[in-house]
């Protein structure tokens, strides 16, 4: 089983060459983006999809955490392991919008910012690649079966799931611009921050969890 241990340490161009196939990659698992043009009712659908994910604070700092993991943990898990979130939350989208009950989704959702949190505070880069997809994949389905559930009755489908997996794939975007930018600054604060950063993530999912936030 192969590692994704590298260092986390990416020049703007150098990380332009490295996410410019697998953005593509990540817009292509969406439905097409003409959906929102398309009519009142799918522009309508786009504008809920897209603003569900930055309207909670649990949604926000998942997403930002996915991609501070992938950062950390560097090489193909940069793309892959948002990817492997955005793929599974359209399947939990899928079924939040059938109606197919997931059970424990709040408490999932709470849990995905604890266990994010702690694989970012943690900053172990030898997380096999398969077990940290495999990890999201897992939370990704809770996230987007809310997302899918509070449809709004009158919105397009295909333009709401576009609207919240771009939103989600622009959250997994700057997660990765943090995780880069803490890496640059030198490998003795870094770790630290990262710690910091994740402990803070943490924390606060074990804040939704007991409804403290």
């Amino acid at each position: 089983m192969s590692f994704v241990g590298q260092s986390s340490s990416v020049g703007p161009s150098s990380l332009a060459r490295r996410l410019r196939g697998p953005l593509a990659g990540l817009f292509a698992l969406s439905p097409s983006l003409a959906f929102a043009h398309t009519g009142v009712g799918d522009t309508h659908g786009f504008v809920h999809g897209f603003l569900h994910p930055i309207g909670g604070i649990d949604h926000i700092l998942a997403m930002v955490a996915v991609g501070i993991f992938a950062a950390n943990l560097g090489g193909r898990a940069l793309w892959a392991v948002p990817a492997a979130f955005v793929t599974l939350m359209a399947v939990g989208g899928a079924l939040g919008m059938s109606g197919i009950e997931v059970p424990f989704v709040e408490i999932g959702i709470a849990a995905s910012v604890i266990a994010l949190g702690a694989a970012v505070a943690l900053d172990w880069k030898e997380w096999p690649l398969g077990l940290a997809m495999a990890m999201v994949g897992f939370f990704a389905i809770f996230h987007g079966h809310a997302h899918g559930a509070e449809m709004p009755p009158d919105a397009s489908g295909a333009g709401y799931a576009a609207g919240f997996m771009l939103a989600t794939a622009l959250l997994h975007l700057a997660g990765i611009g943090i995780g880069i930018a803490i890496g640059r600054i030198g490998e003795n604060r870094a770790p630290h921050l990262t710690r910091i950063v994740g402990a803070f993530v943490a924390v606060a999912g074990v804040g939704l969890l007991t409804g403290v936030l």
